[in-house]
């Protein structure tokens, strides 16, 4: 069973940044696509970015494009997602996610989950 661990969420102010990481059991890491979600009560899960096995390829959502900086470290089985320029929108528990289909900003692609971290961008 593959076990995905977030950290580094929290609270911060309008403007300033966040690096959000995601640690993964999965001994063979290297061969799938990682994504990160984020999900806001109400409301269905929504893609942010996402990065192919080597780190090749990297995809984000509109709403993110040149705030957020997805990454990953092979040998030590994480991903990182870096947040600049934080707004309220940004708001919600944020999902690290493991799976096969390369750069999918669909939820059901994915196979495996974390259980998420707030963050939470005050105004």
């Amino acid at each position: 069973q593959v076990q995905l661990v977030e950290s580094g969420g929290g609270l911060v102010q309008a403007g300033g940044s966040l690096r959000l990481s995601c640690a993964a059991s999965e001994r063979t890491f290297s061969h799938y696509a990682m994504g990160w979600f984020r999900q806001v009560p109400g409301k269905e899960r929504e893609f942010v970015a996402a990065i192919s096995w080597t780190g090749g390829n990297i995809y984000y959502a509109d709403s993110v494009k040149g705030r957020f900086t997805i990454s990953r470290d092979n040998a030590k089985n994480t991903v990182n997602l870096q947040m600049s320029s934080l707004k309220p929108e940004d708001t919600a528990v944020y999902y690290c996610a493991l799976g096969t289909v390369v750069g999918s900003t669909q939820a059901k692609s994915y196979d495996y989950w974390g259980q998420g971290t707030q963050v939470t961008v005050s105004s």
